[in-house]
């Protein structure tokens, strides 16, 4: 079989160059000899072979010159899919001249069937009784990656021909049905070769043809990625007749928000880098602004005059020109939410409007801006024709984190830095909720533990052996308890809450016996329904009893247990002395924070106290109790790339008043309510021998004594009657050494239950 550039026989022979025959036969492209030199291909021999002059300059030859040649046998799969010619006027002048590049295609296809194309061939044709001259600038074989050897192959007639024109030609090629042709006129045989063609007619907006986002160090934004190039690139790879014909502009800007530290901004940078236009403008939002009246908006119209210049004198031919706004809110705040007194954060909308939207707006800009505070921006700038392409760069899933910790270790591997027990795998289920710069946050402080092992602070010149440095597991284990994500769970918090001074027990709690027991394995069907129902993207749990029953030590378990990325308290010990109005917005900053996550907890403890319920009067804060009613309500938002899916959330609430709750209407919004129950008898008799500080022969008796006892209580209680009559007797009462006397138990009894 032939090899992919066609194989020579080795017997080659000579002839001598002419002329050739006849003034038609010029345009042909074809090499002639007399019908007996042609059986010389097959047997050497020697005469004359007629070249044209454009063949005859190409070879770099004159008539009557001797020239070697050789028998050429064409490989297969040899047709070409894609042509790339440049096209100009054998005589050049004054002349202007527009061609239906569809008409010619099929005349070139039809002249020249069956020939070999050659990268840097010059082919003289006639059309409409006009002489041209076509340079070969691309050659693409069918299925065929391209190399670096020498690009041709056979024109075939579903080659697909792309023309190309300098500025000085004179010839302007009306391309507006080739594009079309290429599409529905191959047949489904050539899937491959289409692809090939719709490159071959797309602008050179991008300066490479594949993109490798961890390569441009971008991890886990695959998806969002893909959903910006299909809105605001696609139609810009396409040449800018085939959007005219379409009927439709180019997006003209995009908004970039989510959390901080989720690659918003490296996102935005590496766009700008792989565009094959003007190198980006970058701005922070703060800089534009000025103390100079008028100064700002001029900052502003400055930004965009390069473009108007281009678009002005190169019209649709203009170059892409990305203009990259970092912290957007910071000037294009809602108009009249400002009370500055100079208006100038109105003016900065009005004028961006102006110019991205207005009459003369301009074609070949793409503005990108970035928020953490979507919620802050004038409206008007994310309507469509605007800021309309709106993508949440949200935190990565543990894919994307496995990504970005491999994109930020690559070369730690590459120099072997990176000790073999390392398991990214492991460390990207174990970061949840961290967005790309905690994760970065975390290899460096891994780094830093393996850099101090190899240094003695008492003599820091020591030389350092290169080789010894290693990062290992156990280095990014301590990592993780130095960086905490800012979207985690508050572990210390949920731990607190749930232990209850009690390390011993089941899932962190003492086993309080079977109704406790069912409340717990309830709720936990309530975690597993927000998890896998696609119908129930918030489920509310509220649990009520008497104070010191153990509400907020259960939530605070199942918390724990849900194994949910984000979990929060939210309780009134941390909102003292703050008003009603500061209050509310940190409470809603939680719910927000938990939208950004795909699975949360939010325990909100104590709700009367939240409320500041005050039973004489009664009086309560209506701000609190309505905003609490409203985001109680309200379901978590859909995730923009993937639609089908969305954020899940999970409310539990604890109160020792429902009657009051139930009065303002506050329980009908929480989906199940359990009653969390004081310890009975048998209750009591299973926490004490969990305990186990009382003698065989005296447990059955406190355990009488703790009926209708809350836990906190109960725990309370045996703190004290653990110290003994004297004191100093915890540690061996606590060890198992000593018991609690029972006598002394009464006592304390007296003390703590109120009469």
């Amino acid at each position: 079989m032939a090899s992919l550039f066609g194989s020579s026989s080795s017997a080659s022979f000579k002839m001598r160059v002419t002329n050739t025959p006849s003034s038609d036969l010029v345009l042909t492209n074809l090499a002639f000899c007399s019908p007996s030199d042609l059986r010389n291909f097959a047997v050497p021999g020697s005469d004359q072979i007629g070249l044209n002059s454009i063949q005859r300059r190409c070879a770099k030859v004159s008539t009557g010159d001797s020239v070697q040649l050789t028998r050429f046998v064409p490989p297969d799969n040899f047709n070409l899919a894609l042509l790339t010619i440049e096209l100009e006027f054998v005589k050049k002048g004054n002349k202007s001249e527009q061609i239906d590049a569809v008409l010619l295609a099929k005349q070139l296809r039809k002249r020249f069937i069956n020939q070999v194309m050659t990268v840097g061939q010059k082919v003289l044709v006639e059309y409409h009784g006009n002489n041209y001259c076509f340079t070969v600038n691309n050659a693409a074989v069918e299925g065929q990656e391209k190399s670096n050897s020498l690009e041709r192959g056979i024109i075939s007639d579903d080659t697909y021909i792309v023309f190309e024109t300098s500025r000085d030609s004179g010839i302007k090629a009306k391309s507006e049905k080739s594009l079309e042709e290429a599409i529905y006129s191959a047949e489904a045989a050539l899937i491959s070769q289409i692809v090939n063609q719709r490159e071959g007619a797309t602008s050179n907006i991008f300066k490479q043809k594949e993109f490798n986002l961890q390569s441009l160090g971008i991890g886990g934004l695959s998806a969002e990625f893909a959903d910006i190039f299909r809105r605001a690139f696609a139609s810009r790879v396409f040449p800018p007749h085939v959007t005219s014909k379409l009927g439709i502009k180019h997006v003209k800007g995009m908004l970039l928000y989510g959390p901080p530290g989720t690659g918003k901004t490296l996102m935005a940078r590496q766009i700008g880098k792989i565009l094959n236009g003007k190198e980006p403008k970058i701005v922070n939002g703060p800089e534009v602004l000025s103390k100079f009246v008028g100064e700002t908006e001029k900052n502003v119209r400055d930004l965009f005059a390069d473009a108007e210049q281009d678009q002005r004198t190169r019209g649709d031919e203009s170059d892409l020109h990305v203009i990259i706004f970092d912290e957007i809110d910071a000037i294009c705040k809602s108009r009249g939410s400002t009370r500055d007194g100079t208006g100038v954060h109105d003016s900065i909308v009005n004028q961006l409007l102006t110019k991205i939207d207005g009459v003369e707006s301009l074609n070949n800009v793409l503005l990108i801006g970035m928020t953490n505070r979507k919620d802050m921006l004038d409206e008007a700038l994310l309507r469509p024709g605007r800021l309309e392409v709106q993508v949440e760069i949200s935190l990565p899933d543990e894919n994307g984190r496995l990504q970005i910790l491999q994109i930020h270790t690559n070369k730690m591997k590459e120099n072997s830095f990176l000790a073999p027990d390392v398991n990214l795998q492991e460390l990207a289920a174990r970061t949840k909720n961290y967005s790309g710069a905690e994760l970065e946050g975390v290899v460096k402080s891994a780094v830093s533990y393996a850099l101090n092992r190899q240094l003695s602070l008492d003599d820091l010149t020591k030389q350092v052996e290169e080789e010894n440095i290693k990062v290992t597991m156990d280095d990014f284990l301590n990592a993780l308890q130095e960086v905490i994500p800012a979207f985690g769970a508050s572990t210390d918090d949920l731990e607190r809450c749930s232990v209850e001074n009690c390390e011993e027990g089941l899932h962190g709690m003492v086993d309080c016996g079977s109704r406790h027991q069912h409340i717990y394995q309830r709720s936990m069907l309530l975690v597993e329904q927000v998890k896998v129902s696609k119908g129930s993207p918030l489920v509310t749990c509220l649990l009520e009893g008497s104070r010191g029953s153990g509400k907020t030590a259960l939530a605070a378990t199942i918390g724990i247990d849900s194994d949910f990325p984000y979990v929060k308290i939210v309780s009134a010990e941390t909102m003292i002395g703050l008003h009603e109005s500061t209050k509310c917005a940190q409470i809603i900053k939680v719910f927000e924070d938990a939208y950004r996550s795909p699975l949360s907890v939010i325990v909100l403890d104590d709700i009367e106290r939240l409320l500041e319920y005050v039973a004489i009067g009664p009086r309560f804060s209506n701000l609190i109790s309505q905003t609490l009613l409203v985001l109680l309500k309200r379901l978590p938002p859909k995730v923009s790339v993937h639609p089908c899916s969305g954020k899940k959330l999970m409310v539990i609430g604890t109160t020792s008043e429902l009657g009051f709750l139930d009065s303002i209407g506050f329980c009908d919004t929480f989906s199940v309510t359990y009653h969390v129950p004081t310890l009975n008898t048998k209750d009591a008799r299973k926490v004490l021998e969990a305990l186990n500080v009382f003698s065989d022969e005296d447990i059955d008796s406190a355990a009488e004594a703790l009926n209708d006892m809350p836990i906190r209580k109960l725990y309370m209680l045996i703190e004290m009657a653990a110290q003994g009559e004297q004191g100093g007797s915890a540690e061996a009462i606590y060890s198992g050494k000593e018991k609690i006397n029972i006598s002394h138990f009464y006592d304390c009894l007296q003390d703590v239950v109120r009469l």
